[in-house]
């Protein structure tokens, strides 16, 4: 059954449903619904934060989900999944991909994302795995590593992609990561129009993730509202 679930995000549309704690919408009741408004208008997935909304999100729609624990260490500046409490708390709800950041920071304790990735593969060896890279090269690095899925996730918020958007020059950085490795790349960051989702389809991605444009009205309004200034 999750073969076949994974196997219905090709082409399709992943929405991230997220609020963070200072977020207006800041609710596991809310993210649930707002999975389930995703899944009415077509979306195929779901990209989801900590595992009390995805335990409620997995109540109202069933699609596959990429699930992850955003949580800061004092010591690192890695916080998508960063530690094994984190995956360990989202396998309790068992989301079928779990993602996690992939862009070679040291990790809480200093530990390297291999030695993690190693660790989380032989404690859940049956799981599926997403990398959120910044760069071509952590995404090579990530392929290498056997990541299930490459995600471009963290281009442009890193310091070693600060330059870089994800859209420039008709996605050169997601056609070369495409390009160079061997597993399914889902195309993910500032992918902010229907003609921008269509086109990294196009380009050979396997899935899209659209998240703020979407599920961010504080954002959708401020767009509106600063047009409007003279």
């Amino acid at each position: 059954m999750t073969k076949n679930k994974i196997e219905s995000l090709q082409g399709k549309l992943i929405v991230s449903c997220q609020a963070l704690p200072q977020e207006p919408l800041h609710s596991s009741f809310i993210m649930g619904r707002m999975a389930l408004a995703a899944r009415e208008g077509g979306a195929y997935g779901i990209r989801a934060n900590t595992r009390e909304d995805i335990k409620e999100i997995q109540s109202q729609v069933d699609l596959p989900i990429i699930g992850i624990v955003k949580r800061d260490y004092a010591d690192s500046e890695v916080y998508i999944t960063p530690t094994m409490k984190e995956v360990d708390e989202l396998m309790e709800i068992g989301p079928e991909i779990i993602a996690l950041d992939a862009t070679g920071a040291p990790r809480p304790g200093g530990m390297s994302l291999d030695e993690f990735f190693w660790q989380a593969k032989e404690k859940y060896p049956k799981q599926l795995w997403m990398a959120d890279c910044s760069t071509v090269e952590e995404a090579f690095h990530a392929d290498s590593l056997g990541f299930d899925f490459i995600g471009t996730t963290m281009v442009g918020y890193t310091p070693q992609s600060r330059h870089d958007q994800i859209e420039a020059d008709d996605f050169r950085i997601l056609r070369e990561i495409i390009a160079g490795v061997k597993h399914r790349v889902i195309a993910e960051g500032n992918i902010n129009t229907p003609a921008k989702a269509k086109r990294v389809i196009e380009l050979g991605a396997f899935s899209v993730v659209v998240g703020s444009v979407i599920t961010r009205p504080q954002l959708i309004t401020k767009s509106f509202a600063e047009a409007l200034v003279p």
